[in-house]
């Protein structure tokens, strides 16, 4: 077979950079292995400003650092005597309100990069500031625990590095009837004649041909079963709430997928920051409360933990274009029935005590939210996954 015809021709070809890699398929794995508690990761990416999500509106500082970019008093959606939240996140407060919600705040790790890129590839990772790696904390969660290709799907075009394993991939898929439909092109069957060929090695192709035969009964799988729910719910008409309709159509056909991953984009407001960040967390909020009731009509709510992060969080100090320029420590949500410390976990960072560079001071690492999620809720080891141990966190 010419090399050149089959990237040509194969509408397979395009889509091999995130079908999983060197997987067996589903059949040859016992479901019962993976246990039924699922984990959503939401990633609000660009850096989320916490600071205006969850606000300190009785902290004069904070006022007096934003004095056109602070929230309003009276518009803060008030949890306690001094902290609220942002007026966009109605629908999250009413989870708050239903004991649905944890906020953990200051959350970072040592020696913060302030480069997208770095800070999220670290996230992702969950290695050191200072270390590198090529694998995700969920890819290398599927490289000891999950057995098949669909153990962990990312609702999006592509796969983020934290779905990156060392041996497995997760799958990316914004639609699993297309999906399907990718793995019965007619070129395909044209493949599994081929893929002895000679030339595959040399051209590095024979990787392409097996995975896109591997991932045949697996996309097969989550088209079969998934196709079967229809959502009753009116989601958001943006990009966000399709992707929180999708993944609670799979989580109510009752996939056997552990992990989901969706993204929010567009967090990097460092000029005119309120419309924007505004409009994002409505998205955000109004999409996140009709999963949770499309999850509860489904009856998977209760073994569905929600957890959404941003890559760090902004200055303190608002800047020459209202907006916020790159910070570090952040706050982090975790939604679900099962919390053992619904409400805000630990106080807000103390805005007399920043660090050098006018930044909030990080209090919880990241990766003992990892673990704590890894062990108490995936019912797995976290020191093989995240390669070192952790404190434990008890919000779960």
């Amino acid at each position: 077979m010419d090399r050149r015809k089959f990237l040509k021709q194969s509408s397979l070809a395009s889509s091999l950079f995130f079908v999983p890699s060197f997987v067996k398929a589903f059949e040859d794995v016992a479901i019962s292995s993976l246990g039924y508690k699922r984990l959503v990761i939401i990633q609000l990416s660009g850096g989320n400003d916490g600071l205006n999500t969850v606000v300190p509106f009785e902290n004069d500082l904070y006022y007096k650092e934003r004095p056109s970019l602070s929230i309003a008093k009276n518009t803060v959606l008030k949890l306690t005597d001094e902290v609220g939240l942002h007026p966009s996140l109605a629908p999250l407060n009413r989870l708050y309100d239903e004991g649905l919600l944890t906020i953990i705040n200051n959350v970072g790790y040592p020696n913060p990069n302030r480069s997208h890129f770095r800070s999220m590839d670290i996230w992702q990772t969950a290695v050191d500031s200072n270390e590198y790696s090529q694998s995700g904390w969920i890819g290398r969660y599927l490289d000891t625990y999950g057995k098949n290709p669909h153990s962990a799907i990312e609702i999006n075009e592509s796969l983020s590095l934290a779905m990156k394993g060392e041996t497995t991939n997760a799958i990316a898929t914004q639609d699993a009837k297309a999906l399907f439909n990718l793995s019965r092109d007619p070129y395909f069957k044209n493949l599994q004649n081929h893929g002895n060929d000679a030339h595959l090695s040399e051209h590095n192709l024979g990787y392409l041909y097996k995975s896109m035969i591997e991932a045949h009964s697996s996309a097969k799988y989550i088209y079969e079963t998934s196709k079967t729910v229809t959502s009753k719910k009116e989601y958001p008409k943006n990009k966000f709430g399709k992707q929180l309709k999708t993944t609670a159509q799979f989580i109510n056909s009752h996939l056997a997928t552990k992990v989901y991953y969706a993204s929010l984009n567009g967090f990097d407001t460092h000029v005119n920051q309120l419309p924007t960040q505004k409009r994002l967390l409505t998205q955000y909020a109004e999409g996140i409360e009709t999963f949770v009731q499309d999850l509860k009509a489904g009856g998977t709510f209760d073994d569905t933990l929600i957890l959404t992060f941003s890559e760090f969080g902004r200055r303190v100090k608002q800047n020459a274009s209202v907006g916020t320029d790159h910070g570090t420590a952040n706050n982090l949500f975790v939604i679900g029935n099962q919390l053992r410390k619904p409400g805000l976990y630990n106080n807000m960072a103390n805005l007399d005590n920043l660090d050098g560079n006018g930044d909030l001071k990080f209090e919880i690492d990241f990766r003992t939210i990892y673990a704590t999620v890894l062990n108490k809720w995936l019912d797995v080891n976290d020191e093989k996954v995240l390669n070192k141990s952790f404190k434990q966190l008890d919000f779960i």
